[in-house]
């Protein structure tokens, strides 16, 4: 089971419902219990980084995320809920994160890139190291972006792919168990659905006995160049492809 983390943020319904799309079994909690034992977490999280960190805090479950991050359980953080699990974020200021991975959260510099702030619409996933999560997706893969500040790390191998858009940013991070996207598989229609299939096989794994930072039955692909195959309109998810 899936357990995704209600926190009072974060489109929680259109994620629970694309986990299920591709055969999860899901649901949606702000119990720490639950969450404590479920075979793999969610972290979703939209709008601003000091009320999700608020919000976390007083529904009394930055705990039980820590340790769904600290252990072998599959982890997946979307949006917000993957900036927060880095060290801060310059959004109204230095607000301290989960600083599970390292990094900070700084805003888009339209100015000095001639960019359009918030970033969204489609644009391509570049990738840097091939997370099982990936698997099936060719590099060049295009997925739904709506944000306004984004991740710089350190730490080149915790980078699983980056965007271009005046830089080039961190769209998904990598390290062990925790997967974690700047863009909304849940609105990226086939290939989000092929990441969120991916986490559902690594869960199922993972409560099989598998190494869920390994591979878990999901294989391991060279970089390719052409676009994913699985449908999403029969289930009417995601946003149609169209501007960017």
């Amino acid at each position: 089971m899936i357990a995704v983390v209600d926190y009072g943020v974060g489109n929680l319904r259109s994620v629970s419902k694309a986990l299920e799309h591709v055969g999860a079994q899901v649901t949606v909690t702000s119990d720490a219990s639950v969450i404590e034992s479920a075979g793999g977490v969610v972290l979703p999280g939209v709008g601003a980084f000091a009320h999700c960190m608020n919000n976390l805090a007083e529904a009394g479950l930055e705990g039980c995320v820590r340790a769904a991050a600290a252990s072998t359980r599959p982890f997946l953080g979307v949006c917000v809920g993957m900036q927060i699990l880095f060290e801060e974020s310059d959004e109204f200021g230095r607000v301290p994160g989960l600083g599970i991975l390292p990094g900070r959260v700084r805003r888009f510099e339209p100015a000095a890139h001639d960019l359009k702030v918030p970033h969204m619409g489609w644009n391509e996933l570049v990738v840097r190291n091939r997370a099982p999560h990936l698997a099936g997706l060719d590099d060049g893969t295009r997925v739904y972006f709506v944000h306004s500040y984004y991740v710089e790390t350190p730490e080149p191998s915790i980078i699983a792919t980056t965007t271009p858009y005046g830089v080039d940013f961190v769209s998904s991070a990598w390290r062990g168990n925790i997967f974690a996207t700047q863009f909304h598989p849940e609105k990226s229609q086939d290939a989000g659905l092929k990441i969120l299939g991916n986490f559902a096989r690594l869960v199922e794994a993972s409560e099989a006995g598998a190494d869920a930072s390994g591979s878990g039955g999901v294989e391991r692909e060279p970089v390719t160049t052409a676009s994913s195959d699985r449908s999403a309109a029969s289930a009417g998810l995601g946003t149609p492809a169209g501007k960017h």
